[in-house]
């Protein structure tokens, strides 16, 4: 039983930090994907149905100079209300400050208050201690519900924490799953464990792949990067993506990789265009010998097949990054297959976790969002886990 599901939050005031930074409609300000709201619900229901209250904060995204109205969290109000049964909720136009004091003041159980937007003060994100001890004042246990700004060591997800005592700070029932489902792949993984690793840029993924080959037995590269790992080992890629400045890296991953008998795919062959656009001129070729002026923007019918033995044979799968510019119809094939071999073999029985902003847009777009064991919340922070460094909000509950 965790520590959350434990606690009696009877006549407490629970001060909640969620993750409400929600993509709106630049002119009506509806909300375009709920995700991160519905996955605070179940913790801010467990408190309600105690007989606690709720306080919640969040940001929004990002403020420049201070109270911005298209950052305004009372362009949630509503929907959050309907997420919660239609239950009223109260609004305080500022975080900290005689407004948000006496709201909190006057909660009674049963309550919710939604604050407005924590970075609307430039404290927050340098993690100003003064600041977060005036949040910590509007409530009487602290519960981090925030995955997705774990990494950060801001005011209200890592500074916070210190005014409350330990018994009365805690994570939130999405912050646990996202823990359990971390450190299930990468405390617990049962073999084989197959991470599979995509998006645009070597530079981006280096620590996650120097990590992951200490406890991965397949690594499947695919997505821009790979064509660094192609030139790396003399290949001819055209006019594809390439970080010339990473090319050492990658030679150096991939004796790593060898040393520690991690096998490491890279796609044999590739769906080319003659430019980057959704009218392009659309051919295949070995990832190694694509044309001058050409670039691969998805990876083969071939490399697909290969890759899907590989994940239909793991016990456990990781997939951060997609295979190609999925966006595009012409260059979703790759991604979509990898999306199906996970599916696969989640249905036969491994473990599997998607993590990263692509990937999980890759896997709601393609409707196989419920098909896998596990969907991250946190792109940022799953990232920064999985290369293996310690969150400053997890660490903040934990000290």
């Amino acid at each position: 039983m965790s520590k959350f599901s434990e606690y009696n939050f009877a006549d407490q005031k629970a001060l909640i930090r969620v993750d409400f930074n929600v993509p709106l409609d630049k002119k009506t300000f509806e909300i375009k994907d709920d995700t991160r709201m519905t996955a605070a619900i179940s913790t801010i229901t467990k408190i309600l149905n105690d007989g606690g209250s709720v306080i919640l904060m969040s940001h929004l995204g990002r403020p420049k100079e201070g109270p911005e109205d298209k950052y305004s969290l009372k362009h949630l109000i509503n929907h959050l209300s309907e997420l919660l049964d239609g239950k009223e909720i109260l609004f305080a136009d500022d975080c900290i400050g005689n407004d948000a004091e006496q709201k909190a003041a006057a909660l009674k159980p049963g309550d919710v208050l939604l604050l407005e937007n924590l970075r609307f003060y430039k404290e927050e994100e340098k993690g100003d201690e003064a600041f977060a001890e005036k949040l910590s004042k509007l409530g009487d246990v602290y519960v981090n519900d925030a995955f997705g700004t774990a990494h950060r060591a801001h005011a209200s997800t890592a500074i916070i924490a210190k005014f409350f005592p330990k018994e009365k700070r805690m994570f939130g029932l999405l912050m646990e799953s996202e823990i359990n489902a971390a450190e299930k792949i990468m405390k617990r993984a049962e073999k084989p464990f197959v991470a599979i690793i995509g998006g645009a840029k070597v530079s981006d993924k280096i620590l996650i792949l120097e990590n992951l080959i200490n406890t991965a037995d397949d690594i499947i590269i695919g997505g821009g990067m790979a064509y660094t790992f192609f030139k790396a080992e003399g290949g001819h890629i055209g006019a594809s993506l390439c970080e010339d400045d990473r090319i050492e890296t990658a030679k150096e991953i991939m004796d790593k990789a060898a040393e520690n008998n991690t096998c490491l795919h890279l796609p044999s062959d590739s769906i080319i265009a003659d430019k980057f656009a959704a009218d392009a001129n659309v051919s295949s070729s070995m990832s190694t010998t694509i044309p001058n002026g050409w670039m691969g923007l998805d990876i083969g019918t071939m490399a697909c097949d290969m890759f899907t033995k590989v994940i239909h044979n793991a016990k456990t799968i990781l997939w951060n990054g997609p295979m190609g510019v999925f966006e595009m119809d012409n260059f979703q094939h790759g991604t979509k297959g990898i999306a199906k071999a996970v599916v696969e073999a989640t249905q036969k029985g491994a473990y599997s976790l998607v993590g990263g902003g692509d990937s999980v847009a890759a896997v709601n777009q393609f409707g196989y969002a419920d098909k896998v064991s596990y969907v991250s919340t946190g792109g940022g922070a799953m990232l920064e886990f999985f290369e293996g460094k310690e969150l400053p909000g997890i660490a903040a509950i934990n000290a």
